[in-house]
């Protein structure tokens, strides 16, 4: 291995073992390297610059804007109200309802940690005094909470698109059909859980028996919670129909949002605006360093061979293409566990893609491999955002959390990652049909 690369890769290792900043980690590593191989340190700025000149950027910024302003502008309440009319009456429903609701905060806020924001303080509460115990109903929604990358519009999947230079249209919907079988499968796991987490009580809410009054309980849900709903049918109704870009489309939810937040629920108030857009600003602006710098950190080790070089060695080694894609899984699943996945999306990505490419796999499906490992990386200790997010507003220790969890992850998570990665159909039709095969490519 070059000298280069090695000092790159042992800094880079030894900043996050250490606990340094993700920004400062890849542009120290780099500029040793560089200074190691008697390059320029003008490679640097030309690199960061470039990274960050894509009109995806501002898609990411405006998803995430409306993603917080949803947090705060009363959507959750009613999509936990749809959500019992349609799954109240299964057996560990309630639970049910917190998967569900989560199913619909995806498609309106593109990310996990808001979906947790918005539901766990609404729903644990109230599920506690149900016989339900805190740290169970915590720990399934921090597990599905990663259904906010699935489900469109998805951060990570403009980050992959913004990396990859793949079609946001196509990628948006390869992982919509995984997002629908974690969500599943979630419940049906729940069903034979669910007893040994509750204690039922006197104070169990009721549904109306009876078809007629069932149908006419979840029509005044859905009505309640149609504001909240539409936002999902206008931005991809007018993204798959041609009406606006990705960017445009989040323009339209920002706006969107804002009326609903102001006018329809009439929940937003002016402080917390205030604290939304702070709360965009800081997020957008670590994305954005992330991406400069995490590109630069990409492009000098491709520039040196790594990206060949480990294409080449994992061929070598393994010369089935099965064992190749379980270990880019694998390598995928460990980073998650000790690095956020927007720097493993900016890291890993252009490094697998000449991997993949000798492969033959569809792009489009890497994307959908690749955020569903992202996503697995949000609920796998030790670095677990969405268990940090959950244990403090469930009021719950974090190792409470790690067994019910592991259950969710090992016998939901790691099947749907493994369908994903073997049966293209899962992550590619549903993307040809709507977008075509000239766009997805071949599969």
């Amino acid at each position: 291995m070059d000298i280069a690369v090695l000092v790159t890769l042992v800094l880079f290792f030894g900043g996050i073992a250490i606990g340094l900043p993700m920004a400062w980690v890849f542009l120290s590593s780099t500029v040793a390297g560089i200074l190691v191989s008697g390059g320029s340190l003008g490679f640097i700025p030309g690199a960061a610059f470039h990274a960050i000149n894509s009109y995806i950027l501002m898609a990411i910024a405006f998803f995430i804007f409306a993603g917080n302003i949803m947090g705060e502008a009363g959507l959750a309440d009613r999509i936990i109200r749809f959500s019992y009319a349609l799954v109240g009456r299964a057996r560990g429903g309630l639970i049910n309802v917190g998967i569900v609701a989560t199913l619909f905060m995806s498609a309106l806020t593109g990310s996990s940690v808001p979906c947790i924001a918005a539901l766990i303080p609404l729903l644990v509460p109230r599920l506690e005094k149900y016989g339900y115990q805190r740290r169970y109903t915590t720990a399934v929604l921090c597990s599905a909470s990663f259904l906010g990358y699935l489900i469109p519009p998805s951060v990570p999947v403009l980050i992959y698109c913004l990396v990859a230079g793949e079609s946001v249209a196509a990628v948006f919907l390869s992982t919509v059909i995984p997002g629908l079988l974690l969500a599943g499968g979630y419940m049906a796991l729940n069903r034979f859980l669910v007893a040994r987490y509750l204690k039922p009580t006197s104070e169990l809410p009721e549904l109306p028996s009876g078809f007629r009054a069932s149908v006419k309980e979840a029509g005044t849900a859905a009505w309640k919670a149609s504001a909240a709903l539409g936002l999902p049918i206008i931005v991809l109704g007018g993204i798959y129909g041609g009406i606006f870009t990705p960017n445009e489309a989040g323009a339209i939810a920002v706006a969107y949002t804002l009326f609903v937040g102001l006018f329809v629920y009439r929940e937003l108030k002016k402080n917390r605006f205030v604290e939304v857009l702070k709360s965009t600003v800081m997020t957008l602006g670590m994305i954005t360093l992330l991406l400069a710098l995490g590109t630069v950190f990409t492009r000098f080790l491709i520039r040196e061979g790594a990206a060949q070089a480990l294409a080449e060695g994992m061929i070598g080694v393994f010369e089935s293409k099965i064992l190749i894609l379980l270990m880019m899984n694998l390598l995928l699943l460990v980073l998650g566990m000790f690095i956020d996945g927007i720097p493993i999306l900016i890291v890993a990505v252009p490094l697998i893609l000449p991997l993949v490419s000798e492969l033959g796999l569809n792009n489009v499906q890497l994307g959908a491999i690749v955020v569903v490992n992202v996503g697995l990386g949000v609920v796998t200790p030790p670095y677990a955002i969405s268990m940090f997010v959950g244990s403090r507003l469930g009021g719950v220790p974090y190792e409470h959390l790690v067994k019910p969890m592991a259950l969710f992850l090992l016998i939901v998570g790691i099947p749907v990652l493994l369908i994903v990665t073997f049966i293209p159909w899962v992550s590619l039709w549903l993307p040809t049909a709507v977008v075509g095969p000239r766009i997805v490519g071949p599969w």
